[in-house]
């Protein structure tokens, strides 16, 4: 996933969509998951590397852009590696671990939306988002509410890859309505660097991409396995992604909570100038589809 012109991660992983025999190689690929973990080793020439192909430098770049999107996006805003360490790791992924990786996005987007709380840092005080993601239309809808501070940022929010809709309230729901109110909505454009708030719903519309990584390429760019952890009592992966290709040192900057079948739980990504990470949580409530407000143009 390269970044747009509007500074949004698009998906750049191969030249067109997958067909269904793609995506059915795809799932077996992680279904074998299951069965065993190993890594695979293959013969090669002398002075090769096992396991390695010889990628031009232009294709290499393309294939790894996808789920390295989102570390490029922590990277303009200041944001550092995740320095906690889960127990078992690290360590490079194993064929069966990139599958599930490079499938993790497209899973989002198979779906078409998600339940998501998003978690944002503040030194003042924090924010959390509540509310839901289509990514097919590449739009968020929920409702704000600070903590531990005043509540003048409570409210409903709608944000595009290029704006941000907010609606003020004094007693912000739990949940934002599933029709957004016809009236008292501002405008803005979503900033691509130093708010904390935008990076999040930046990285969280990142997280669903129209066709799967390049799963041979992530481990190539520093993508490794963590260990294994339980989310809402099931056992899940834990990995971080790749580097940028024009970004050295940014892998290991996000880290996922991926299912055996590519199904991704959580996302975590620390913020330098934040004392502590950006969360963002799937599936926390029902999915709501999303509504565009009154008086904006739908996205398709």
């Amino acid at each position: 996933m390269a970044w747009s012109a509007t500074g949004v991660p698009s998906a750049a992983a191969s030249p067109r969509r997958p067909d269904g025999v793609v995506i059915e190689r795809m799932n077996r690929r992680v279904s074998a998951s299951n069965r065993v973990r190993s890594v695979r080793i293959r013969q090669a020439p002398p002075g090769r590397p096992a396991d390695r192909r010889r990628w031009p430098r232009s294709r290499r770049a393309a294939a790894v852009i996808g789920i390295a999107a989102v570390a490029v996006a922590a990277v303009a805003a200041f944001l550092v590696a995740d320095g906690g360490s889960d127990a078992g790791g690290p360590r490079p992924l194993t064929t069966d671990e990139a599958g599930q990786l490079a499938i993790t996005r497209f899973r989002n987007y198979q779906a078409q939306g998600r339940a998501v709380t998003i978690t944002v840092p503040g030194t003042a005080g924090g924010l959390t988002v509540t509310g839901s993601v289509d990514y097919r239309r590449k739009v968020g809808y929920g409702v704000v509410h600070g903590t531990g501070r005043d509540r003048s940022s409570d409210g409903l929010i709608q944000w595009t890859p290029a704006s941000v809709h907010v609606r003020p309230m004094t007693d912000a729901p739990a949940h934002a309505p599933a029709s957004p109110p016809r009236s008292g909505w501002y405008d803005r454009p979503l900033l691509s660097s130093g708010s904390a708030l935008d990076t999040s719903l930046t990285i969280a519309l990142g997280l669903g991409g129209d066709r799967p990584d390049n799963a041979e390429l992530l481990p190539q760019n520093g993508a490794a396995w963590w260990g294994r952890e339980q989310v809402d009592g099931r056992w899940v992966d834990v990995m971080t992604g790749p580097s940028s290709p024009d970004r050295t040192g940014t892998a290991g900057n996000v880290r996922y909570w991926i299912g055996s079948d590519g199904t991704m739980y959580r996302v975590r990504v620390s913020v330098g100038s934040q004392p502590e990470p950006v969360v963002i949580v799937f599936d926390t409530h029902k999915y709501v589809p999303v509504k565009p407000v009154p008086g904006t143009t739908p996205t398709r």
